[in-house]
């Protein structure tokens, strides 16, 4: 809500705001279909996503919309005095927004529709959008991430919205007796059951690209009206572009991708905040962070970019982020785990990720860990990281074994149709358990679309090597060495620890005692669902359970796995391709 006037408060029946000085990431949460006792348990639902927003909290019951319970906890990138939420302006006093994003075309949209702000906050545009031109057409013409709720008091409804990638979280709670709920994270609803009166009820993503409209009933429950797909990757988006389709080059691809991927983080510069990135030294988080470099230094911002690197002493990863730190100029900071860090974090990573997904879970230690570091010895709130290559690029070795490139064609689109439910949900969940906020310049929808358009057999791997037009598109340029730019790919467990004992092993050693070989028989009697077959699995499982018992089929429908090869162990090593380790390989 902007504190611009008393008439913006009018019939808020309670509200309770504490606003401290440090602390990052937003998170929403909404109920609908309760009443006012809604409070009182708020301490093991709303308090749970706490740790997305220390900058301030807020939360209100508000008697223009019968047992609607509203929440809010703020990271301030943009706007410190009129961006609290939830936001209500003068011009539309009967629609209240909740929203966890960062829209990069709020200003280009201000001009292209005239709106009228009255903050200085991105994602006020949202409401504009939607009462002047409905919720279809503002969800198709947001360029950035986003996941919102939005009441509305005058027609009693509820419209809600996520980002065509999901890179923005947003949990539902639906029941067969009309409470209707939405978290930033699982853990906001969880403890929602006793409210349920016996009915039926889960916890699930809404999922991305959609929106939904919702009718509020005169007993203050809520009916699901719509929900309709709003993107499909691949597609042209709605909205104007930052760089329009008509600079692209007919013929030379390279320059389009160049052009492009700099686009995508330039875009995301939009900070109040200081901005770093992630630096593993693998080909992602490598051109992230020289092109972060490269355009902070063209915006004269203030300050030396910050990265970081995490390994086991010598690591592959440490050693390979090195040399790119020296190369680009960054302020570099290695973080060392041992085998114990990994023994005290893993539970708190389990909960944290809301999934017990066996690559999710090992490939989130290290970037706990990081983010955790991050959070305690600098002052950096914004990182950017290379989530979404792999996926939109064939980066995983498994592509080489696609049958032909319309196989590998649909096997992206699938990858980035479920990532928030995989390395989008990791990259979210570990940064914001530190008060992070992540951008992730891969998955920005006009440079996906292009790529994605491009010829099916020219995006598979060549001779060997994975992503070969996009390290083609930016040799010799300088930007990158080129023992980086061609560097093999790396299993996230070997290049953290090494190949002698990978990450997933220390793992294994660690859980090895606390799983009875009887009780690991008996795991597909009691987890018929994604049973596990390992120690491993199996502990990472009964983590999951307890606390986020019987939602397991909606919170992790399918183990990740590589396609097209017959392996029982998702690491890279298994796959017969893999050469880490190896100086022959490019």
């Amino acid at each position: 809500m902007c504190f611009l006037s008393n008439k913006v408060w009018v019939q808020t029946l309670l509200v309770v705001t504490i606003c401290i000085r440090v602390g990052e990431m937003c998170g929403i949460w909404a109920l609908f279909g309760v009443s006012t006792e809604s409070i009182s348990y708020t301490d093991s639902t709303f308090a749970k996503i706490r740790h997305r927003g220390p900058d301030a909290w807020k939360i209100q019951y508000d008697n223009k919309v019968k047992c609607a319970c509203l929440g809010f906890v703020r990271l301030t990138i943009i706007d410190n005095v009129y961006g609290m939420q939830p936001m209500t302006l003068h011009d539309y006093p009967h629609l209240t927004l909740l929203c966890n994003g960062e829209l990069y075309n709020y200003r280009r949209l201000e001009e292209q529709y005239k709106l009228k702000y009255e903050t200085r906050c991105d994602v006020e545009c949202i409401i504009h959008l939607l009462a002047t031109r409905g919720v279809e057409f503002c969800v198709q013409h947001l360029d950035g991430v986003f996941a919102f709720v939005l009441v509305d008091s005058k027609a009693q409804r509820v419209y809600v919205g996520r980002d065509p990638f999901g890179v923005r979280p947003l949990f539902r709670l639906s029941s067969d007796v009309g409470i209707v709920g939405f978290s930033s994270e699982a853990k906001g609803l969880m403890d929602l059951s006793s409210k349920m009166n016996g009915g039926r009820w889960k916890v699930e993503q809404f999922p991305p690209g959609h929106f939904a409209e919702y009718q509020l009933n005169k007993d203050g429950t809520a009916t699901l009206l719509r929900e309709q797909r709003y993107y499909t990757i691949g597609t042209p988006p709605a909205f104007q572009t930052l760089v329009p389709y008509s600079e692209l080059n007919e013929v030379d691809t390279h320059a389009n991708i160049r052009k492009l991927l700099t686009s995508a983080v330039q875009k995301r510069l939009m900070a109040e905040r200081r901005i770093g990135c992630f630096l593993s030294g693998g080909l992602d988080s490598s051109l992230v962070s020289a092109l972060l470099v490269k355009l902070a230094k063209e915006a004269n911002i203030p300050y030396k970019i910050q990265s970081f690197a995490i390994g086991m002493g010598e690591s592959p990863d440490i050693l390979a982020a090195r040399r790119v730190a020296q190369h680009i100029g960054s302020e570099h900071h290695e973080v060392s785990f041992s085998p114990e860090d990994v023994s005290q974090v893993l539970d708190d990573v389990i909960v944290s990720l809301e999934t017990a997904d066996i690559t999710t879970v090992r490939a989130s230690v290290g970037m706990f860990l990081i983010s955790r570091y991050v959070k305690t010895h600098t002052n950096t709130t914004v990182l950017f990281s290379g989530e979404g290559a792999d996926e939109l690029a064939q980066g995983y070795i498994y592509f080489r074994d696609a049958p032909n490139s319309a196989e590998a064609h649909q096997e992206s689109l699938r990858l980035l149709g479920d990532i928030h439910k995989y390395d989008g949900l990791r990259a979210d969940r570990t940064t914001a358990a530190h008060s992070l906020e992540l951008r992730v310049p891969f998955l920005d929808l006009q440079w996906t679309q292009y790529y994605l358009s491009l010829p099916a057999e020219l995006r598979q791997p060549q001779m060997g090597v994975e992503k070969h037009l996009l390290r083609s598109a930016f040799n010799n340029t300088g930007l990158l060495p080129d023992n980086i730019l061609w560097r093999h790919k790396e299993a996230f467990s070997d290049g953290v620890a090494s190949i002698k004992k990978s990450l997933f092993q220390v793992i294994q050693d660690i859980v090895e005692d606390k799983v009875s070989d009887e009780a690991l028989k008996q795991a597909a009697t009691r987890f018929p669902h994604c049973t596990p077959t390992t120690k491993e699995a199996f502990y990472y499982r009964e983590i999951f359970e307890k606390h986020y018992g019987g939602q397991a089929e909606w919170l992790m429908p399918y183990f990740w796995m590589p396609k097209w090869i017959d392996v029982t162990d998702p690491s890279a090593r298994f796959i017969k391709h893999y050469a880490a380790g190896s100086e022959d390989q490019a």
